[in-house]
């Protein structure tokens, strides 16, 4: 997803902004907001597949997975909507719109977004104290990144075509070519994506 219009303001009031606006996603950062716009094909059917995916394996269980609509807790000065996430909390569930205690989070890469998911956004990620899985989603190729918590130490992981992705931290896994269902990579990666720009933090 594309980061745009930077306007500054507080939490509360940011928190009015999202509510009084349920048709916008904002993120907030030290005091900035960055309207959430729309991306590719690619991206919004990787998204959906992985969010019908985990919504499948984890059914009937304890956890909940959210799309990008819900926004996460990151810290008293920051919020995201990752593309997908999973908390296993029962306080992450309801008539909320707050998710505190993400477990599983799920970046799908734009060509906008795809330095600050694998740099700055990683940081918070990692820094979370109920974090224990972020996983990276390309959209040009089939891979998905898994960046694990093993033993207080964050482990990476690459998965190709023909892996299939683990995820300890739910105790499930799928096959990362169901992930990329409906998209046909000889035609669909090889076309163009649209130009998309991000103003920096």
């Amino acid at each position: 997803m594309v980061l745009e219009h930077r306007q500054t303001m507080t939490v509360e009031e940011y928190f009015l902004l999202e509510r009084s606006n349920p048709d916008t996603c904002y993120e907030y950062v030290d005091g900035s907001i960055y309207a959430l716009a729309g991306g590719t094909f690619n991206h919004d059917t990787i998204k959906s597949n992985i969010q019908r995916i985990l919504w499948g394996l984890l059914r009937g269980g304890k956890c909940r997975v959210y799309s990008s609509d819900i926004k996460v807790y990151i810290s008293k000065e920051r919020y995201f909507h990752p593309d997908v996430t999973v908390t296993c909390d029962p306080r992450d569930r309801g008539a909320g719109d707050l998710l505190q205690s993400p477990r599983l989070v799920v970046e799908v890469l734009s060509p906008s977004t795809e330095l600050k998911d694998r740099t700055w956004k990683l940081q918070n990620y990692i820094a979370h104290p109920t974090i224990e899985e972020y996983i990276l989603v390309s959209t040009r190729s089939l891979k998905i990144e898994l960046y694990r918590k093993e033993q207080n130490k964050w482990v990476y992981y690459a998965f190709g075509a023909n892996d299939d992705l683990d995820l300890d931290c739910l105790g499930v896994h799928f096959p990362v070519a169901e992930a990329y269902e409906s998209i046909n990579p000889e035609e669909d990666f090889s076309k163009r994506e649209e130009n998309e720009t991000f103003p920096g933090l």
